[in-house]
């Protein structure tokens, strides 16, 4: 039996896959990012993260008396090269 097997065309709907950067999406960041949370994304330690803020590589936001450090997103995408729309 020489059956010929025929494929039908259908339709698929192309989904862009979310953004990973290190196994986090890109879309499930929030807008304030910590220095944990940053250094972990960029794997780099925390040391490293502070000085990048003291020397005007990745600038900081501080919140609250004791001055901690928040990151916008979009300055850490902006490290890695990513555009953001």
């Amino acid at each position: 039996m020489d059956e010929q097997i025929t494929s039908q065309s259908i339709p698929v709907k192309q989904v862009p896959a979310p953004k990973k950067i290190n196994g986090v999406s890109i879309d499930n960041l929030p807008d304030l990012l910590t220095v944990a949370e940053v250094a972990d994304l960029l794997r780099v330690s925390k040391l490293t993260i502070k000085r990048w803020g003291k020397r005007g590589k990745l600038p900081a936001i501080r919140i609250n008396a004791r001055g901690d450090r928040r990151y916008r997103k979009e300055a850490v995408l902006w490290l890695l090269g990513i555009q953001t729309e």
